[in-house]
């Protein structure tokens, strides 16, 4: 296909494009097929085929997000409900519109890939979506990330938002008032997001997510970051992490039907934001995640990944371009997947960390209150190396498991997940996937199998009739016992070599929780929950 034989627009597309301001000499590829998108890449140079005929696509400079260069409008509508600081920069409203101009002007003589999509898989939620690309495989990577719209939806389409995405379109720091060349600006009173100067296609997706973050708890609806899955009873169970917590690995289940891996609302049921999966790929290998492996097929795309030297065979472990490799493909290619991707209201909450300070236990039960706090802080630890000599973890905070999307105060969302779990009398457990018998370097990770046994005895209910026992200073309630784990694991305070070093450390962490709750106590005299350790 070529723009030549790009098929002509009906009346209602020709007047929507002219809406969203599209210059006349800009020639419209509207929603293309997969593979008119995949030979379009091929054509213009954007990508090349492996060996199992799935196109794999460089973004350039940017191999992931920029926070730093993410901005949200200030007008009437955002000042006093947006939480403003180093993750919600304030943009004016005029330099907005010029940049705005400016990037369409920038079609004119070119093509502009358009697609007609939807987010939210929950018809009351659900925002329709006008997307203008100028690269053919991010038009295909918003084919795979979200909701493809029906033939009789595309007839009479109106967009509740539009995404303007310029990979080529820099814009002028000392004129637009960026920090640098590539942005991210949302719009909410002109429901608009401009995305420039980057390939990185998740920024599409993530600026989505920031708007749904900021629309649906206005609504009453609580936006997550989470993975979601359905038992064969139809309960619904929430997966919460970080990066390297398990969330993708545990969500994951032959035994239970995926809802989502990334996005998702709860309102009177679990919804998933988008349709379909954006997974990291670096070492993946069929073994260990088969559904991930067995979905990298033609019409899945694959980021900076490189081949075998001498063939066109992904090499996974290759990680020269960057270690946030990945690919995006439609639910539809998991086959154990739940159609539509909607469950019942959530009968457990995991809370997913990796503690490499080997102080946390492997699950314990939290108080409604502990949720929200754990919630509000989203930990984790990162290793600071693996460099001889260096064995001390790094915590790592990040509110409600997403500070980066989050437009409002994180005391916003904890008090709506409150109010949730209250209402629905949800059980939330805190999962440990880190380390035990001491911190990294000391202690040994806690084997995968021993995690699925605690996660599994939670969800068949085992855990509602066994004995607990409270965890300082941390004031958690962790269990005795636990099928499939060795009962001396399930109190990490008794696995330690020393009493006392385990005291000093755990203290340690929790001095860390304190600090890092007050960050957002002090911008607001309204906090959900004082401490976790009570």
């Amino acid at each position: 296909m070529n723009t030549n034989t790009f098929p002509a627009l009906s009346d209602t597309d020709t007047s929507l494009m002219q809406t969203l301001g599209l210059p006349p000499t800009t020639t419209v590829a509207l929603n293309l097929s997969v593979a008119g998108l995949t030979g379009l890449a091929l054509e213009r140079g954007e990508g090349v085929l492996t060996d199992t005929g799935v196109l794999m696509c460089d973004t350039g400079t940017f191999t992931g997000r920029s926070p730093k260069d993410k901005y949200i409008v200030r007008d009437d509508l955002t000042a006093k409900t947006v939480w403003w600081g180093a993750v919600n920069q304030p943009f004016p409203s005029a330099k907005f519109d010029s940049l705005h101009q400016r990037m369409l002007d920038a079609l004119a003589d070119k093509t502009a890939f358009v697609r007609y999509v939807k987010a939210g898989a929950d018809p009351r939620y659900a925002i329709n979506i006008a997307v203008v690309n100028e690269l053919a495989w991010h038009n295909l990577f918003c084919h795979n990330l979200f909701i493809e719209t029906t033939d009789a939806e595309r007839a009479d389409f109106s967009p509740d938002w539009t995404i303007l995405d310029l990979p080529g379109f820099q814009a002028d720091p000392a004129t637009d008032g960026t920090r640098q060349e590539n942005f991210t600006i949302i719009n909410f009173t002109k429901r608009i997001v401009l995305i420039g100067g980057t390939g990185y296609a998740g920024e599409m997706k993530k600026g989505i997510f920031s708007v749904l973050n900021f629309t649906l708890p206005r609504q009453g609806v609580l936006s997550m970051h989470c993975s979601a899955n359905i038992g064969q009873a139809g309960d619904t169970a929430l997966f919460f992490g970080l990066s390297g917590t398990g969330k993708t690995t545990l969500s994951t289940d032959p035994d239970r039907r995926l809802i989502g891996d990334d996005e998702h609302g709860w309102s009177d049921q679990v919804f998933n934001f988008e349709g379909g999966c954006y997974a990291k790929v670096i070492n993946l290998s069929a073994e260990h995640e088969p559904e991930i492996y067995g979905a990298i097929r033609p019409g899945a795309i694959l980021e900076n990944t490189r081949f075998t030297p001498g063939s066109l065979t992904v090499d996974y472990t290759d990680q020269s371009v960057t270690e946030n490799t990945r690919t995006a493909y439609p639910l539809d290619f998991i086959a154990n997947r739940a159609t539509p991707s909607i469950g019942a209201p959530p009968k457990h909450l995991f809370f997913l960390t990796a503690d490499a300070f080997g102080v946390l236990p492997p699950i314990a039960r939290l108080t409604v209150k502990q949720a929200m706090y754990y919630f509000l802080s989203g930990y984790t630890a990162k290793l600071a190396g693996t460099e001889v000599g260096i064995k001390e973890p790094v915590p790592t905070f990040s509110a409600c498991f997403g500070s980066a999307f989050l437009p409002l105060h994180p005391f916003d969302y904890a008090n709506l997940l409150g109010d949730h779990l209250k209402s629905a009398d949800v059980p939330v457990w805190l999962v440990n996937t880190g380390w035990t018998g001491g911190s990294f370097g000391t202690g040994q990770r806690i084997k995968l199998a021993y995690t699925r046994a605690v996660i599994r005895a939670a969800l068949d209910g085992t855990l509602n009739s066994v004995d607990y026992q409270t965890l300082q200073p941390f004031g958690l309630q962790i269990p005795r016992s636990c099928p499939g784990i060795p009962a001396e694991l399930l109190n990490p305070s008794q696995t330690w070599a020393r009493a006392i070093d385990y005291d000093v450390t755990a203290n340690r962490l929790a001095r860390a929780f304190r600090d890092n709750y007050l960050t957002y106590q002090k911008s607001t005299e309204d906090g959900p929950a004082e401490s976790l350790f009570a």
